[in-house]
């Protein structure tokens, strides 16, 4: 989020009534065709052709949040399997644009807190199980990656849940493994606003970084097998979480600084650490985050918004109301499809092939690069590649094999912490004095 029927056989019900998880053994089907495509294939066919070998596995989506902020939760007001042309997504342009796992993420406000921060985001993440409920021939919650690649070969959307910011947590590790046992796979360690253990992009530094205790949410975070991911952080705690993480780091939905110098975006200091961890960028689709022209008007944007802020204190539909008006007299500048590439290419060259991904931000933005409006258009970006000279294999990793690979690694390391001690009982006040 940027600030701004019948279920098929061999898959059982999951933990939460009406959660579905695929658990049939792989099948033969037009996700694994074996052969490459011809090098002859236009460019739009190689890349549907890829795309049924290995479908894209977006980083980032924020449906859940347009279905509360739209409908309350009312999925009989916004029917996916009808065309939803005020959102960017819906089950067809899905199956257009070849998503065969999703991160939905279950943002909530950063001026949220405590309470009222952990019961939003746990109604985020019943709206994914409804979702799965309502249309279990399109999507199936995914808990392992080899519930993702069951999903492929099923022809069906894995379903994960990322949540968008440690406030979430209400600063407690056992909020932290709830929200696992949730299907929580990845947590955001903070949005646009400081938590009391770890400094935003976009927020005045606090503690510098981490403090011990959010060291200690790193720690628990791989104890589980729960992805960290260092988008909206600021640059000392991507440099903290690095030297403390045991397991590969994520960015769901950030770009590379030295494009689009903003904030959220980021910088070939880190890039360069990310080979060594195993991590990986999922560059995103947000214009603001992409356009090199963005970066003067982004830092303008976050300023009005600090300002709105200091008038309008605890009040964030006053702030929201007044930046939607600041947006309209201020546009941003215009992103494309091919700035979006140049990005994928500059993680490419500074961290490597494994160590990029795609993470769209689709239904969080209000606007797109042209040529990537909406989640049908992954085939176009993809073709785009291939223009670059991507090799088949090269696409492939980009588009799924990346992320499954660092959500597996992220399980081994789960698998080896969990046989050497238990959960952790650290609490902000023993840690940091709070």
């Amino acid at each position: 989020m940027s600030v701004r029927t019948s279920v098929a056989a061999g898959c059982a019900a999951g933990w939460l009534a009406g959660a579905v998880f695929c658990s049939a053994p792989p099948q033969a089907g037009p996700r694994q065709a074996a052969t490459s495509p011809p090098v002859t294939a236009s460019l739009d066919a190689r890349a549907e052709a890829l795309l049924r070998q290995a479908p894209v596995f977006d980083g980032h989506n924020d449906l859940p949040w347009e279905m509360r902020s739209r409908a309350r939760y009312d999925l009989e007001r916004i029917d996916l399997r009808q065309p939803q042309p005020t959102l960017m997504t819906d089950i067809a342009r899905l199956r257009a644009g070849h998503v065969g796992a999703q991160f939905w993420s279950v943002y909530v406000p950063a001026g949220l807190a405590g309470r009222d921060a952990v019961t939003a985001t746990l109604e985020q993440i019943d709206v994914v199980y409804q979702l799965a409920r309502r249309y279990p021939d399109a999507f199936t919650l995914a808990a392992t990656s080899q519930d993702v690649e069951r999903a492929f070969a099923a022809g069906r959307i894995a379903s994960m849940v990322g949540v968008e910011g440690g406030h979430s947590i209400d600063s407690s590790l056992a909020t932290l493994r709830t929200l696992y046992r949730l299907g929580g796979r990845y947590m955001t360690l903070t949005h646009s606003r400081n938590v009391p253990w770890a400094d935003s992009a976009t927020d005045d530094p606090k503690v510098g970084g981490l403090s011990k205790f959010g060291e200690a949410v790193v720690a628990e975070m791989n104890w589980l097998g729960m992805l960290v991911d260092l988008s909206h952080v600021s640059v000392d705690a991507m440099d903290d979480a690095l030297r403390v993480t045991e397991a590969p780091v994520i960015f769901s939905h950030s770009s590379a600084r030295a494009i689009c110098d903003v904030p959220r975006n980021v910088p070939d200091s880190v890039l360069e650490r990310l080979p060594k961890n195993g991590g990986v960028v999922m560059v995103s689709f947000v214009p603001s985050f992409t356009a090199p022209g963005a970066a003067a008007i982004t830092r303008a944007s976050e300023a009005e918004e600090k300002r709105q802020q200091a008038l309008h204190p605890n009040d964030d539909a006053a702030v929201h109301r007044a930046m939607e008006a600041w947006e309209r007299d201020h546009p941003e500048p215009p992103a494309t499809l091919a700035q979006v590439a140049d990005h994928i290419d500059h993680v490419r060259r500074v961290a490597g092939i494994d160590h990029v991904g795609l993470g769209s931000d689709f239904d969080g933005i209000s606007s797109t690069p042209r040529g990537l409006e909406d989640v049908s258009k992954f085939p176009a970006l993809v073709a785009e590649l291939l223009r670059r000279g991507y090799s088949d294999e090269d696409v492939r990793k980009v588009t799924s094999g990346n992320v499954l690979r660092v959500l597996r690694e992220a399980e081994h390391v789960a698998s080896r912490l969990q046989a050497s001690r238990g959960p952790s009982n650290a609490t902000l006040e023993q840690l940091d004095g709070k």
